[in-house]
Order: structure tokens, then sequence, then C-alpha cells
């Protein structure tokens, strides 16, 4: 008689590196006999993959600590356990706040969480905070049967750069790439189980330098020797800092056909006072003149970016940069976010704290300027045909939904679609945040 499979629940915080996290956690558990729930109430473990990057993480992860104390105590073997950037920052502070947590297990250990549950059934209460010297990738299990035709894949890891506001370099460490060769070897296994589209994932992805056959790979290289998998028909990649938007990169986008013409690449202001400050090493100028050469190699290319408003010391000049920048830059879509001190970054310290009214006023007006980029980036594709991968039916009967070229989710009508799907779409309208679109012709 088979063991009952034992049901793990994760809730996942934050970047699309700790949705890649979280499924790799998944599988290295599922390798253990665990198998994945929505219902924290029907798990044995519950694990918090967090993230680090707003105001007040860490508080938000105590306070659903705190949420899952009724189902410990009634359930006194479920085990818990937080992962991550708040698990890497916090370390025995979350056991001391919370002695209802089992472990704690940070960004770049998951691997060993089989050993530590094995711990906890001991009796310990393991934390695993060091960065480790193996490569955890080496240690994970395959990868499981694809559910669905696009996945991500982390090529790269940390960051180097800095920035006075972030606090990735602390909690992800410095910048590593995986050889090349691995990276290859995991998308091959993706294809094969039918996944059509991978994003290539890093906290500064385009900063990759990985180890080749024949000497060190940038992320170009990387593109285009993924482009030969057979099967493989989509490449995309996030997130990007200008400094490492090489040539090499930027030709690729213009000679092949399986990276997509979707580029997020942030900015954080329009104002050289204020990325001096935030030490982003680049200035606006350099900022617009990158985009250019992008837009010359491949001038159908969507961008999207991201900016922080009410970085201390901002004023209103330097504001009117920022909106100066977005009305000259044309955005697809943008992510914006007031800001938010980030203990132990330089930024943190600084006394010339923008009010929070004026923040908040200057972040509603930037978000008013992008969504009506976003609006005239959508209405713009009304009679064009793009290319769209099918993911999943739609709430309509006999709708399909999948993204465009660009990203864009497309809602169609069609006999005979399913997930994996690529097919020729001519969009015939709009919605505040998709597409509509037809089928051009049989797939």
């Amino acid at each position: 008689m088979s063991e009952t499979p034992k049901k793990l629940h994760i809730k996942t915080y934050g970047c699309q590196m700790n949705v890649y996290d979280s499924e790799r956690m998944a599988e290295a558990m599922g390798a253990k006999g665990y198998e994945l729930t929505d219902d924290p109430a029907q798990a044995d473990m519950v694990l918090l993959n967090t993230c680090h990057i707003r105001e007040k993480a860490a508080e938000k992860v105590y306070s659903d600590l705190g949420r899952l104390k009724p189902f410990k105590d009634a359930k006194p073997d479920l085990k818990i356990g937080v992962a991550g950037c708040v698990a890497q920052a916090e370390g025995e502070e979350i056991r001391r706040r919370m002695p209802l947590v089992d472990l704690v297990v940070g960004s770049q250990n998951y691997h060993r969480l089989p050993d530590m549950v094995q711990a906890v059934e001991r009796g310990e209460k393991p934390v695993d905070t060091e960065f480790p010297l193996e490569d955890k990738f080496d240690h994970l299990p395959s990868r499981p049967q694809a559910a669905r035709p696009t996945a991500f894949l982390t090529v790269q890891e940390g960051c180097d750069k800095f920035c006075a506001f972030c606090v990735v370099p602390y909690t992800r460490g410095a910048e590593i790439s995986r050889p090349g060769g691995k990276v290859l070897t995991e998308a091959q296994k993706l294809v094969d189980k039918g996944v059509r589209e991978i994003t290539l994932l890093g906290q500064n992805v385009n900063g990759y330098h990985g180890e080749g056959p024949d000497g060190d790979w940038g992320l170009a290289r990387l593109v285009r020797e993924l482009a030969k998998i057979d099967g493989l028909e989509r490449i995309r990649y996030t997130t990007s800092h200008p400094n490492d938007m090489d040539d090499a990169l930027i030709a690729a986008h213009a000679e092949e056909r399986k990276l997509m013409p979707y580029l997020h690449l942030p900015v954080q202001s329009g104002s050289d006072r204020i990325l001096k400050a935030m030490n982003r090493k680049h200035t606006a100028e350099d900022y617009l003149r990158l985009i250019e050469k992008i837009r010359a190699a491949r001038p159908d290319m969507m961008l999207s970016g991201d900016f922080i408003v009410g970085f201390p010391g901002e004023t209103d000049q330097d504001f009117a940069d920022t909106m100066e920048l977005i009305r000259a830059v044309n955005y697809g879509a943008a992510f914006s976010f007031k800001y938010s001190p980030r203990p132990g970054t330089p930024a943190a310290d600084r006394k010339d704290v923008v009010p929070a009214e004026v923040a908040d006023a200057r972040l509603q007006e930037l978000q008013a300027l992008v969504t009506l980029q976003q609006r005239s980036a959508q209405e713009g594709m009304v009679g064009r045909e793009v290319g769209v991968l099918f993911e999943k039916p739609g709430r309509l009967e006999g709708q399909w939904v999948g993204k465009s070229d660009y990203l864009q989710a497309v809602h169609v009508r069609g006999e005979g679609l399913r997930p994996g799907i690529l097919a020729r779409v001519r969009i015939t309208g709009t919605a505040p945040n998709s597409l509509a679109g037809e089928l051009v012709a049989d797939f």
C-alpha cells in the first residue's frame, strides 16, 4: 500500500525569480513525496518564499506567519519555513520573533530543503543563510513534465551594481552566472517536455557572463545558442541594467527572430542628479541614446521600465526631468513605485526625505502618463498581425488566451486551439489590460 503524499503549500512574494525559485523548491520537495496544495489548512508544510524589495517587507512576512498560528495549533506537526530574501536578511531573527517557524533558508540554499526538513523531524530548527560554495542547481532534481508552454530559467543571480536604494546585493549576493552548457541542457529538457517560450532570469540578466566551451559567453551568445534548439520558438529575458546593454545584445535583437521585441530596461529616474545619488552610473542622456540604438536595430521594440518617485532629495525639477524622459521614450508599459527606505542601504540614512503627500502626488501624475502611453500602445496594435502563443482557455466559450510577441495578453476564439499553439493573429480590439484578435490562418 503506497504512502499518502504529504501536502506542501508555498506562498510566493515578489519577482519572477521568486516564482522560479518556488517551482524549484516544489520540485525538490516533490522528490521527497510532497505534493502542492493551494490550501494551507490541508498542508503538512507551509513555505513562505519572501521578497525584501518593498517597504515593510519583513513586517508583512511576520504578519503572514501570525496568520499561520491557528493552523499550527490545529496541526502541531505542521512544518513552517521561511525562504527567500527576507530569510536571507533576517536569519535567526525570524525564529526569535516567531517560534512557530521550523526552518529558515536563504535564497541560495533551497537545494538543501529536504535535508533541513529531516533535521526538523529530528527536533532541530535549522537556519541556513550562508552563501554556499556549491552550485545549488547541481543539487536540484530534474524538472518534471511542463504544465504550460512557457517557463522561466534562471541564468544569473546577484548584483554588483549597489544602487543606493536596493537590497539585492545584500540578499542575493555578488553576481554569478551559470555555465552556458548547463543552461542549454536545462533549456533542452524544458523544450522536450513541451515548453516553447523561455524567459531567462537574473537580477542583472544582461550582465550574464557564463563559462562556455570556447570561453566566456555574454547574454547575446547565450541567446544565439539557445535559438538553435529545435522547438524553442521564443526567448525573452529580464531584468536588465542599461550599463550592460552591449552592442552584441542589441545586434542579437536585430538578427535573431526568436528573441522577442519586448525589453524591460529600468532607468528609475530622468534626473542626472538623482541618478547619481542612486549610484546608477549612467545619465538620462546615456539612457536615451541607448534607446535610440535599440530602436534603430529593432524598430518595433516595445519598452517597459521602472521608476522610483520621491527618492530622498528629489525636487520638482528632478521629477519634471523624469516625466520628460518618459515622454521621450514612450513606454508600452512601466512599473512605478514611491521610494521606501530599505534598512542597510545607503539611501536609508538620508535625511532629505520627500514628504509623503508630495511623493504620492508625483506617483499619481507619473502613473497617469504611463497609463496614457500604455493605452496608446494597445490601440496602435489594432489592425496589426502578431504571433500569439496560447496558454489557457479564456472566460468565454471557445475563447483562448495567449501572449503576443510584445508580451500583451490576447483573447481569441478559434477551433482546435490548445496550450502551446503559436499562431498568427490579427488584433481587432483593445481592453484596459488585453487585446482581442482573430486567427489569420490555420496553424
